[in-house]
């Protein structure tokens, strides 16, 4: 197995566990409360989830998120997963593609006969997308049948793993060129550390209109790489395995800016994601819950889990009054005082809110 390999089976190992998740920082979504409607004046049954991301519609705004690949107990975990994503009509994403671009067998990257239909996110992080070509990635999207690239920024990460990357220069040049080069939709991301509104505002400059939070509260990937490092990073790891913008926080600071939100980064339930709807998500994703739920009973239990979440947005909606994810968009809100603290004051978040 090569070092590649060997760390992205350790990433799903620890990934499957709760010993990698942050320590004291939550995604502060438990701050955001919808104001509940008595009369809401629907059925449930009227309430449509469908939404639009990159282009592609999904029956339910949500994501299987970026997990794993290029590795033989990702082509099960994938090839399962997809499957539950084409089955609720959501979105699939891979882990780092990286694998592909290094000449690695396609494991777990081979999806589209189990699930043609869905929306399937390919995946790779913004050094190799700086130092390789735009055609080449365009192969390798063409090869696995993505329908948009989502370049993860993941400094803090890399800096602890053991081999990582130290050399950032050229993201912003990087992502303009794949904004106007590439052949499908580009989303930026960030890897359990979230997106603040000042380089929101850098994506937008640059051309980008979609974004995926991927903020702390979940998934520690700073404290993922600490279990594995040598004494040399751990130290560091362990002083910043906290390191992040809340979900929550995340979400609320790209809010107004004319940005397509994917919220992830500890969304563990279908209230979660309602509440990242209604500070302006357009979906969310969702990671260990669905790879928890996997490794504990297999596709079946996954696609409980993923209908769970699903119940819980519609249920959401018709509490609030909403008919459709949008309407969430515009329900009235109580935001937590730690929370509000993130809220820029320029953001439409704050015109929703009680006076006073």
């Amino acid at each position: 197995m090569t070092d590649h390999s060997q760390r992205k089976a350790e990433h799903l190992d620890l990934a499957a566990t709760d010993r990698v998740a942050f320590r004291a920082k939550t995604t502060l979504l438990e701050e955001v409360h919808l104001v509940h409607t008595a009369l809401p004046e629907l059925a449930v049954e009227e309430v449509d989830l469908t939404v639009e991301v990159v282009g592609r519609r999904l029956r339910a705004p949500v994501v299987i998120a970026a997990m794993t690949g290029g590795v033989e107990r990702a082509e099960r975990v994938n090839r399962d997963l997809a499957a539950v994503a084409q089955e609720h009509g959501i979105g699939f994403g891979f882990g780092s593609m990286r694998p592909l671009l290094e000449g690695g067998p396609p494991l777990g990257y081979r999806v589209r006969d189990v699930a043609p239909d869905i929306l399937l996110l390919g995946n790779i992080g913004i050094v190799q997308a700086r130092d390789t070509g735009t055609r080449q990635l365009d192969e390798v999207l063409g090869e696995t049948g993505c329908d948009a690239l989502c370049v993860h920024l993941n400094p803090a990460m890399e800096v602890i793993q053991t081999g990582g990357d130290d050399d950032f220069r050229g993201g912003l040049d990087t992502l303009s060129r794949l904004v106007e080069e590439l052949s499908v939709p580009l989303i930026v991301k960030e890897t359990g550390c979230g997106l603040s509104r000042r380089v929101g505002r850098k994506l937008v400059e640059r051309g980008v209109r979609w974004v995926d939070t991927s903020g702390a509260g979940g998934t520690s990937w700073v404290g993922v790489e600490t279990l594995r490092a040598g004494a040399c990073t751990r130290a560091l790891g362990e002083a910043f395995w906290d390191w992040g913008i809340p979900t929550a926080a995340s979400v609320a600071q790209l809010s107004g800016l004319g940005l397509g939100i994917i919220a992830t980064g500890g969304v563990a339930t279908g209230v979660d994601i309602a509440r990242a709807i209604a500070l302006g998500a357009t979906a969310g994703g969702t990671a260990r819950p669905f790879l928890q739920a996997w490794t504990n009973g297999g596709k079946r239990a996954a696609s409980l889990r993923v209908k769970q979440v699903v119940d819980e947005i519609r249920l959401a909606c018709l509490l609030t009054g909403a008919r459709t994810p949008k309407a969430l968009q515009r329900a009235d809100l109580v935001i937590g005082p730690s929370l509000a603290r993130w809220i820029p004051a320029d953001s439409p978040i704050r015109a929703r809110l009680p006076a006073g």
